[in-house]
């Protein structure tokens, strides 16, 4: 028996020859991480050597491997031939006498105290779940398999499945000969997940590589319908610091529609089946904070241990409600790919699109539709094509390749589709619901993936623009460069930019966005007049009674998120700057805002925030921005303060923030200013007294210096952050600042416009420039140039 059968707690990653990557790291997990209190489905593995014998007591290696010779190996036009013919002398074999006893005996042991008890049965190759070639989805398991019969069965259907027409060209491209690759296979105790939930876990973003943020996806029901990507999952990012120190992890959540989930099946035939998911189901998240929290830290244990961000899936059983790791594997596409570049994209045409998705990748392509429903539509895919499907299947993944881009109606960011679109390296937007129904065979489209989460497909093929990002190729400057951002769900893939953090983080866009309801009604929600902004208002408060919160926790996800994305690098969240007409449009905002005859200069930033109009408002922002500092411990955020007139103002407001916890200078905050104002500059001395640091805003600075309205297009001429006028009141304010040992920084577009504009902002000792991300790198060169102009002048 012991040639053929190895209980889980007697493998590790040593026997990985023995029992293949799953089977090894199930082992290993049990010896090193029980301990720790991570629990582990008990099970066997049915070694490599069992498949051996299998093989040579019934003559199969030579007969398959004379099988394989007959296959085009450069067309592939017979691989379903070829695979089909293995598979079928693998089912048709017997099992040798001995492995079949050690299987039975083997299981009667798990099956102890006379309980019986459904396990899966999964395929464990000796090449699989390596840091090279994960083989994932490339061979078959089975779930809720119950009774010895059952087990030998699956068994055999595993080790047929290494034959599988995707297993034979998967070992080809990753350089693996017919016969070099031999099958083990897990048999483990089921997680009762049909009645409860399951999903995956990356220790590292799956989409930009990011490494301070763990992902967790899941759904109802057993987790092969998250793998598969036959819905569209919860989404949590959790923050390692946090969960390191046992804090509140959460950074960002998204619920998922969770259409189906996949459970036992009740009658004979099927071992699963699929069925609808309740609407109470789909509308709650999967798990609660304490079971997110319990996973996020196995999941970082688990890292730990092995060294190397890993690809983890989870189960919680929903009879005894406990958690459980059922594999873990290294992630493989990003932990050995360090990109030195970065294509950045974007539309031409501000276009409506048809469809929307979660966005995978970032590109933009366009090409003609095929909408695919199984291996047999094969045919219709030509090279250039778009596919479109319901699902992906791993049985596709010769098809895929000829795809520039895949759409999606189900699956999340773990689905197949997502994963097989990241090896690519082409585009996917998937969970769109509706592709198969609104797009047809032939159609031309365009899928974008340049707006950060959301993926959008259009109709027809649009114009777009491509530049390319060096990573590498940018030069070390004094003056910090930093970026410039409103959506946080950009900030993953901004945060690989070489800039030194965020300088202006503006909150408005997670307000209008995210959140879509003006602070004080929630604050008053039940003095609101009925009607269809309080149904709206309600439908998005859903999931909270105390309304105020919703904002608080909303908000601070979204600046959570941005943060833990550039952490250690600093974040400074500039306070909400809405005008009164902007504020007016959001939900419920009507009732609250006054009717302006000059909003740019009227009821605006800091004159709002100690407002009896606004005030709560405010307290509701700062309470956001308390929690990321301190229950997600994301001390890297400092506040901004917008249009502060005078001092006075700069007094009143503190004193509210100190009201609701934010006062400066505890636990490290710092609060900086917006230098947008002449009187911020001419009084700079009193200012800097006051806060911790300045950011020239560039844009209101010129408006108010020249006296211009700068949407005017009959002066819009004069309008010129170089002119002589607002260059003074610069350099004034950076000598000022500086002898006070207070920070300077600017934000706008004008020095990487002008290469000029940048020499005299360095020439005047600025500390920081921010720029957008497409205007970055074009600053980085701007500033390096002036650096190396100004030190050129100070040795002549």
């Amino acid at each position: 028996m012991n040639d053929f059968i190895k209980p889980f707690d007697q493998l590790s990653l040593n026997d990985l020859s023995k029992v293949g990557g799953k089977n090894a790291s199930l082992g290993e997990m049990m010896q090193s991480l029980a301990p720790l209190g991570i629990a582990i489905p008990d099970g066997y593995a049915i070694t490599a050597d069992a498949f051996s014998e299998f093989l040579e007591l019934n003559q199969l290696t030579p007969a398959i491997q004379q099988t394989l010779n007959q296959l085009d190996r450069q067309s592939l036009s017979n691989l379903a031939t070829i695979g089909s013919r293995c598979r079928q002398l693998i089912l048709q074999a017997p099992f040798p006498e001995e492995v079949e006893k050690a299987i039975r005996q083997a299981h009667s042991e798990l099956m102890s105290h006379g309980l019986i008890h459904s396990v899966a049965v999964r395929s464990s190759a000796t090449a699989e779940d390596s840091p090279d070639a994960s083989f994932a989805g490339q061979h078959d398991s089975f779930l809720n398999v119950i009774g010895a019969d059952q087990v030998i069965e699956a068994v055999r259907k595993c080790y047929a499945s290494l034959y599988n027409d995707r297993a034979i060209k998967y070992r080809m491209d990753h350089g693996f000969a017919d016969m070099q690759v031999r099958q083990s296979v897990g048999v483990q105790l089921m997680v009762r997940s049909d009645r409860g939930s399951a999903g995956v876990i990356f220790t590292i973003d799956p989409e930009t590589g990011n490494k301070n943020l763990v992902y967790l996806t899941g759904s109802w029901g057993l987790g092969e319908s998250v793998v598969q990507g036959a819905v569209n999952t919860d989404e949590f990012y959790l923050f390692k610091p946090a969960i390191e120190e046992g804090e509140q992890p959460i950074v960002y959540r998204a619920l998922g529609n969770k259409e189906q989930m996949l459970v036992y099946a009740k009658t004979d035939g099927a071992n699963t089946v699929w069925q609808q998911t309740p609407a109470a189901m789909r509308d709650q998240y999967i798990l609660s904070e304490e079971d997110i929290a319990t996973l996020g830290w196995w999941s970082l244990e688990i890292e730990k241990h092995y060294k190397m961000p890993m690809d983890i899936e989870w189960a919680r059983d929903g009879i005894t409600s406990k958690l459980y790791i059922v594999q873990a594997r290294p992630e493989t596409i990003h932990s050995h790919n360090r990109k030195t570049a970065i294509k950045e994209y974007k539309l031409l045409a501000d276009d409506t699109p048809l469809l929307t998705g979660k966005a995978i990748g970032r590109a933009i392509v366009s090409g003609k539709v095929t909408i695919v429903h199984s291996l047999a539509d094969a045919s219709k895919v030509n090279a250039g094509d778009i596919i479109v499907a319901d699902i992906t299947n791993p049985d596709w993944n010769a098809l895929l390749r000829k795809a520039v881009g895949i759409v999606t109606n189900k699956g999340g960011r773990t689905s197949h589709a997502s994963i097989i679109a990241r090896e690519l390296g082409i585009p996917a937007v998937v969970g769109t619901l509706s592709a198969t129904e609104k797009l047809h065979d032939g159609q031309e489209i365009t899928v974008s993936c340049a707006s950060g989460d959301e993926g959008q497909v259009y109709t027809g093929k649009l114009n777009w623009q491509e530049e390319e990002v060096r990573l590498d190729a940018h030069q070390y400057t004094h003056t910090k460069p930093m970026l410039i951002l409103a959506d946080p769900l950009k900030a993953l893939w901004h945060a690989a930019y070489p800039s030194q953090g965020v300088g202006l983080l503006r909150m408005e866009f997670a307000i209008s966005n995210t959140l879509q309801i003006h602070p004080m009604a929630l604050v008053n929600y039940s003095e609101l007049p009925d009607g269809k902004e309080k149904l709206q208002i309600a439908a998005l408060t859903r999931h909270y009674v105390d309304k105020e919160k919703f904002f608080i926790d909303k908000l601070a996800e979204s600046i959570g998120l941005v943060a833990a994305a550039f952490y250690p690098r600093e974040v400074i969240v500039r306070m909400s700057d809405f005008k009164t007409n902007e504020y007016a449009k959001l939900l419920g905002g009507s009732v609250f805002e006054p009717v302006e005859e000059n909003p740019m200069l009227g009821f605006r930033g800091a004159s709002r925030y100690y407002h009896k109009r606004y005030k709560q408002g405010f307290a509701l922002e700062c309470r956001a921005v308390k929690k990321v500092r301190e229950e997600m411990m994301l001390q890297n955020v400092k506040v901004m303060i917008p249009f502060c007139r005078t001092i006075e103002e700069a007094t009143n407001v503190l004193a509210e923030m100190k009201k609701s916890g934010l006062a400066r200078g505890e636990n490290n905050l710092e609060v900086y200013v917006m230098a947008e104002i002449p009187s911020n500059i001419l009084l700079a001395e009193k200012f800097a007294a006051l806060f911790d640091g300045f950011s020239i805003g560039s844009n209101d600075l010129t408006q108010l210096t020249l006296g211009l309205d700068r949407d005017s297009a009959i002066v819009s001429s004069l309008f010129n952050e170089n002119d002589e006028a607002v260059r003074f009141l610069i350099r004034n304010l950076i000598d000022v600042a500086h002898r006070k040992g207070v920070k300077v920084g600017l934000c706008g577009q004008a020095p990487s416009d002008y290469p000029e504009f940048a020499r005299f902002l360095v020439a005047c000792g600025i500390d920081s420039i921010a720029f957008t991300p497409d205007a970055l790198m074009r600053g980085i060169q701007n500033i390096a140039q002036a650096e190396s102009a100004k030190e050129r002048l100070a040795v002549i």
